[in-house]
């Protein structure tokens, strides 16, 4: 067998390599962290950590950089990107797509940590701006039910409770249930901070920088762009207009 021919053999293995993400479509890349529910359990303090955070919100900016996306939301150990509906890194590979998304946040987090964690991804898409929305409305109301269980359970745990106790008297519980327990032991759960509740958003804004031309002798204001780090997100049918806002730019 010729080289070519064997070459051509072996690519026609790759069975997903000339997958591509549908022209025109919106597109989220999610990435996760794997086993990081172990990872973080004797690192960081339970339910939220501010250092654990912001390891987060780093890896998100990364992500956002590197992939040329328009919005990141962050919300546990996961990661959400939305790219802009014309977008052709990687001339839209869908194997490209995941596995690069991986890596970027898999070595910027062990980067930034000096400890190796992992990454996996996936990637959503949509037809339309309504279901963008309804995506990143989706994945805040996780952010919510997520802190309400973390906060009852580590209550309980830190109040003595074992690991079955605690799951068990929360299971099939109502949000009402939820909050009037941590209400018990002293918190509102309406008075943590936004982004434990509602995750936190990532974009590019407008502003305006000061300089100096010696040509002419004068200070002069250029336009420049950078990433916003938003821990105060709306929630609800406002998240959904706040949302609304980077499509409608495209």
């Amino acid at each position: 067998m010729d080289s070519d021919t064997f070459e051509k053999q072996m690519r026609s293995l790759e069975y997903f390599h000339s997958l591509r993400v549908l022209p025109g479509a919106w597109t989220v890349i999610r990435v996760d962290g794997r086993s990081f529910s172990r990872f973080t359990e004797s690192r960081f303090e339970k339910p939220f950590d501010i250092q654990f955070h912001n390891l987060m919100v780093q890896t998100a900016k990364a992500l956002l950089e590197e992939l040329q996306g328009i919005y990141a939301y962050t919300e546990s150990d996961e990661i959400s990107i939305l790219l802009p509906q014309n977008w052709d890194l990687f001339d839209r590979s869908w194997e490209k797509i995941v596995s690069v998304s991986a890596s970027i946040a898999s070595a910027t987090f062990t980067n930034v940590a000096q400890t190796i964690v992992q990454f996996d991804s996936r990637v959503w898409l949509g037809t339309n701006k309504s279901q963008v929305v309804d995506y990143f409305n989706w994945r805040q109301a996780d952010a919510t039910r997520c802190a309400l269980n973390g906060w009852c359970y580590w209550t309980l745990r830190k109040a003595g409770e074992t690991v079955g106790k605690a799951t068990s008297t929360l299971e099939g519980k109502s949000v009402g249930f939820k909050n009037e327990l941590l209400f018990q032991h002293g918190i509102n759960f309406n008075d943590l901070p936004a982004w434990q509740r509602r995750g936190t958003g990532l974009y590019w804004e407008i502003y305006e920088k000061e300089g100096y031309n010696p040509i002419e002798n004068k200070a002069v204001v250029t336009k420049r762009r950078r990433i916003k780090i938003d821990d105060e997100l709306p929630m609800k049918e406002a998240y959904g207009e706040f949302i609304s806002r980077f499509l409608d730019v495209e």
